[in-house]
């Protein structure tokens, strides 16, 4: 990936919040941003084409509830919080 040389100007909050994350996360401060950045810019981005289309469905077996996508989520969240606490260690 070619990278190019931009300035931006942001809160002091937030750079303290992007320092203390890429302390914690054995990252540097700039790849949190560029991070940051891509994420936004998906975040954002206007698909040409659906991600699924009128005749495409999704089997899951049966109907999905909402305790099962909220136990999902968190266990995924729990998940996450684990692997960055044990690579900040």
């Amino acid at each position: 990936m070619a990278l190019k040389r931009t300035n931006v100007y942001a809160d002091d909050s937030d750079l303290a919040l992007i320092k203390e994350a890429a302390a914690r996360l054995g990252l540097s401060e700039a790849e949190i941003i560029r991070e940051g950045i891509h994420r936004i810019a998906l975040a954002h981005r206007v698909w040409d084409e659906p991600f699924v289309k009128d005749d495409e469905t999704f089997d899951l077996g049966e109907p999905v509830g909402r305790d099962e996508i909220n136990n999902s989520v968190t266990e995924g969240y729990e998940a996450r919080e684990h692997r960055n606490r044990n690579h900040a260690a």
